[in-house]
């Protein structure tokens, strides 16, 4: 099952992170990858430790790694 589905006008990619444990998680992670030019909309769910996130094109896999870690948190990868 693919992680990433693409459409003429945007992209999604779902991501798994860890240490998230409540709607504050979900919130510094939220707002730090909405600051990666091209971030039209993301989605954590701590109990998930997923993060969904949708964008005008691909993102880099480091931009996500970087928002992620600045929010005290750690990319595992792509789900």
């Amino acid at each position: 099952m693919s992680a990433q589905t693409d459409t003429p006008d945007s992209v999604t990619a779902v991501y798994k992170v860890s240490g998230m444990s409540c709607g504050h998680c979900e919130g510094a992670v939220s707002g730090e990858i909405s600051r990666i030019p091209g971030v039209t909309s993301v989605k954590a769910v701590a109990s998930a430790g997923e993060v969904t996130v949708v964008s005008a094109a691909p993102l880099d896999e480091e931009a996500v790694r970087t928002a992620v870690d600045e929010a005290g948190f750690e990319l595992v990868g792509k789900a």
